[in-house]
């Protein structure tokens, strides 16, 4: 599925709304391609994307109501990845003492524009493939917020969930059931966003045409071309560094060992290469293809992926 209404990005928004450049979150279910879409926008001169946060619905539920100074602090440094971002915690009191009481917005924009400065660049975006389930608390809190759902075709990401997951997957049905609900999920809260601020894209169409679909993307989030965004790779390995630290088991999220995550999106050093697509009718067992084409086939077939089944 190729991008959507790009040029209507600001229609149903207040002024004040627009008053801000639009800010991409890349959202997707893991192993979708989300790191190597975020690596291409943060080559931009203008934008630059952190490492995934994790802790932006903490940080708005501390800032909610009275939440003060060291409370909503804690929602970021306590967050397993807060070491990702090269912010001391002492920089980042300050920037929070500045904010109003009960302002959910302006404690996560002291966050993203502190890591803007620290890139040396004027926007900010976001890369954690969970917010799709928070589409609609982001969008309501940020207004800026552009959600951009990468889409890989479904037995691909079961294929690569079970090869590079630390945790042991379910079979795959069970895999295609958590692929189609978690779409369905972030399309449903992104009807609720006022004004087209939702798109979505496939990540074979971003390996295969990578410049048109960047060119669409760049257009939906307000950002003028640069085609530096076709040589990220050039850099990627640099931008990797950020996450060479371990990361300690939080909640349902195993331990990562350091060098996990540089290892786990190494692919991301080097061009896209479109012979790694499809890799289901290569390496997925007939039987588990028609039990992953069972549950999700009508999503894949809406989608535009092939289904061998029909």
């Amino acid at each position: 599925m190729s991008p959507g209404p790009f040029t209507r990005a600001r229609d149903g928004l207040s002024p004040a709304d627009t008053a801000r450049p639009p800010a991409p979150f890349v959202v997707g279910l893991t192993r979708s391609g989300t790191t190597l879409l975020r690596m291409m926008l943060d080559a931009h001169r203008e934008l630059t994307i952190p490492p995934e946060t994790h802790f932006v619905p903490d940080v708005i539920k501390a800032a909610r109501g009275d939440g003060d100074v060291e409370q909503v602090l804690a929602a970021f440094t306590a967050n397993r990845t807060w070491g990702d971002f090269g912010i001391d915690a002492e920089e980042m009191r300050t920037r929070l003492a500045a904010v109003e009481l009960g302002d959910e917005a302006g404690a996560l924009r002291a966050f993203f524009e502190a890591y803007a400065e620290g890139q040396g660049k004027p926007r900010w975006g976001d890369k954690t493939p969970a917010y799709m389930l928070s589409v609609q608390r982001i969008g309501r809190v940020l207004p800026e917020a552009r959600f951009i759902h990468l889409i890989r075709d479904g037995r691909d990401v079961a294929l690569s969930q079970s090869a590079r997951s630390i945790n042991e997957q379910p079979p795959p049905a069970e895999q295609a059931g958590r692929w189609v609900k978690r779409i369905r999920k972030a399309r449903e809260q992104a009807s609720a966003l006022k004004g087209p601020r939702y798109v979505e894209a496939r990540y074979e169409d971003l390996v295969r045409d990578s410049e048109t679909t960047l060119r669409r993307i760049c257009e939906f989030i307000e950002l003028p071309w640069d085609a530096g965004v076709l040589s990220y790779h050039e850099r990627a390995a640099e931008r990797l560094g950020e996450m060479a630290g371990e990361l300690r088991a939080e909640g349902t999220h195993a331990q990562q060992q350091a060098g996990y995550r540089i290892d786990n999106h190494a692919p991301t050093t080097k061009p896209p290469d479109p012979s790694k697509l499809d890799k289901w009718k290569r390496e997925m067992e007939p039987e588990d293809v028609a039990a992953y084409e069972a549950v999700a086939g009508e999503l894949l077939g809406d989608l535009g992926y092939e289904v061998s089944s029909s």
